[in-house]
């Protein structure tokens, strides 16, 4: 079967649009492509997509998406999930692109063949803007495109990113934009990744659009990022913001200790000196207090709630909501309706 570069997936979006202009039908639609690496992570990429795709319910025509894959054939995704890419990724599939993604995963080989350099080296000349998801970062930062930018990367293979772009500032956040490099490291990273992105080229309206209809609330329940207002050392700053960017899948101790190049005995010290209380005590709150405000101002099940904040089932969550606000959960007051 022979795939043009531009056909509807199943699992993509199209539409006519605006992209670089906040007048519209004054500009063609932007066009977004995402590379499926093997294992790639699902829940990055479709928050990432989902985001295009709401755009267009509201705005129709503003994005145009496909999926590109490195060979002929299927592509599995973390899950399992198995998808076929709309075209082959070289150079010519770079025509008319405003965006290419390099969709990576916890499980895809660190990696790159020639073939994927040269393309990820030539949208560069074309100055097409390049994002990378979860450990998409690497694979930019091995054709040589992230010197003088600041990115993120799952943390797990900030090592190896270091280890092959030593011009790259490599951060502890859920998402970074500088310039024309986009990454993020965690499914909702990428979602507030991609939103920045649009919200570079249309209106607050739009913006607040979009989040409303996934139900993050965040236009009017912005979450709260009380960290941010902490007076900490740059030390423990870090390791803070490693936490808030893995809420989903919380990072073991050592996990944190190893990425933020400190020890354990280290990291306690600095909770206890400068915030008084410990580190497996702050992270959960941070988890928590997120559990609470989806409660409270999203219409997100209990179940997608506790998976959202890292919990590993029903009873454990109850059991820490308990723990920290003296009810159970399901006692929360809702005020969406």
């Amino acid at each position: 079967m022979t795939a043009t570069l531009w056909p509807m997936a199943s699992c993509c979006s199209e539409a006519p649009v605006f992209p670089t202009t906040r007048h519209p039908l004054s500009a063609p639609p932007a066009r977004v492509g995402f590379v499926l690496l093997a294992h790639f992570s699902l829940p990055a990429f479709t928050q990432a997509l989902d985001t295009l795709v709401t755009a267009n319910l509201l705005r129709p025509g503003l994005f145009l998406t496909t999926t590109l894959g490195l060979a002929p054939g299927e592509v599995v995704s973390d899950l399992g999930l198995v998808i076929r890419p709309d075209a082959l990724l070289d150079t010519a599939a770079l025509d008319g692109l405003s965006l290419l993604v390099i969709c990576g995963g916890h499980r895809t080989e660190l990696k790159a063949n020639a073939a994927l350099v040269d393309v990820i080296t030539a949208a560069a000349h074309r100055e097409i803007t390049l994002a990378g998801l979860w450990n998409g970062a690497w694979f930019l930062g091995r054709a040589g495109v992230l010197n003088g930018y600041r990115c993120v990367i799952h943390p797990e293979h900030r090592p190896a990113l270091a280890e092959i772009a030593k011009g790259t500032l490599v951060t502890s956040e859920a998402f970074v934009l500088d310039r024309e490099r986009l990454t993020a490291s965690s499914p909702g990273g990428a979602f507030q990744m991609m939103l920045e992105w649009i919200k570079a080229l249309h209106d607050k309206a739009l913006i607040e659009g979009i989040e409303d209809i996934l139900a993050f609330g965040e236009s009017r329940y912005r979450r709260l990022n009380p960290s941010k207002n902490i007076s900490v050392s740059p030390a423990l700053r870090e390791v803070i913001d490693l936490m808030s960017a893995n809420l989903e899948e919380p990072l073991a101790f050592a996990q944190l200790a190893a990425y933020a190049k400190r020890s354990r005995r280290h990291i306690e010290r600095l909770f206890k000196e400068q915030l008084g209380t410990t580190a497996q005590r702050y992270y959960m709150e941070l988890r928590i207090i997120e559990a609470r405000r989806l409660l409270q101002h999203t219409e997100l099940s209990m179940v997608e709630v506790l998976v959202a904040c890292g919990f590993v089932s029903p009873s454990h969550f109850s059991r820490c909501y308990s723990a920290y606000f003296g009810y159970r959960p399901s006692r929360e007051t809702r005020f969406v309706k």
